[in-house]
């Protein structure tokens, strides 16, 4: 446990430009307690100590602001930076030498049964605010920008922005968008006025089959 613990200091240390000390790191660094904590009730967990490791798990919420659901496989190194409000899976999993900011979630869709969370390779970097929803790869030494939204695979080497997520980046070559994928930061499409507007247009045509049958119904009294 003192070994695992220093090496996670080191990890800290040699990413955060502002941490001063070990003592600081060690007493003060919410992310640090979170992986500590969790490393403890993934033990607990892997024993079939459900209640136990859940517990854990809950005051680790409490005291630091991030989710860890017991069940999480995480690799040697990971760094979660400022932290608060990040939130990883039952059956995600993560590499080695990760880093993850404040805001990341690491979840599922709701549409998939047993594995439900991503897996997300070494050496990867999460921007603050991301979501990786759903049972898919983040490959190695990929980064996922502020805010984006991951919903599907992500090559190694690549760097993904967006909502959704999309390849901008990869093997430090530039990703052309795919046709027709650009987006319009100022003109957004309203779904409510475009439904409002396909619903006009049928009314239009009712209406105009209604007359046509009036003046058919006209005529036929008239002779």
């Amino acid at each position: 446990m003192f070994r695992m613990v220093k090496e996670e200091i080191k990890v800290i240390m040699e990413r955060d430009p502002a941490a001063r000390s070990w003592l600081e790191v060690l007493l003060l660094y919410p992310g640090l307690h979170a992986v500590i904590s969790h490393r403890i009730a993934h033990w607990f967990y892997n024993r079939k100590m459900f209640f136990t490791a859940r517990a854990i798990s809950q005051l680790n919420r409490f005291l630091t602001g991030i989710e860890i659901h017991p069940g999480a496989k995480i690799g040697k190194g990971l760094f979660i930076d400022h932290g608060m409000g990040v939130i990883i899976g039952e059956t995600t999993e993560i590499g080695d030498n990760c880093t993850i900011y404040q805001g990341v979630t690491l979840g599922g869709t709701g549409k998939d049964k047993g594995k439900r969370h991503p897996t997300i390779g070494n050496n990867v970097l999460i921007g603050a605010g991301a979501k990786v929803l759903g049972p898919f790869a983040v490959g190695d030494n990929s980064k996922i920008a502020a805010n984006a939204v991951i919903l599907r695979e992500v090559p190694p080497n690549s760097t993904v922005v967006g909502v959704p997520g999309r390849v901008v980046t990869k093997d430090n070559k530039r990703v052309a968008p795919a046709a027709g994928s650009d987006l319009d930061q100022i003109h957004y499409p309203d779904p409510v006025s475009m439904e409002l507007c396909r619903l006009l247009v049928k009314f239009e045509h009712l209406q105009q089959e209604l007359h046509g049958c009036q003046a058919r119904m006209k005529n036929i009294n008239d002779k």
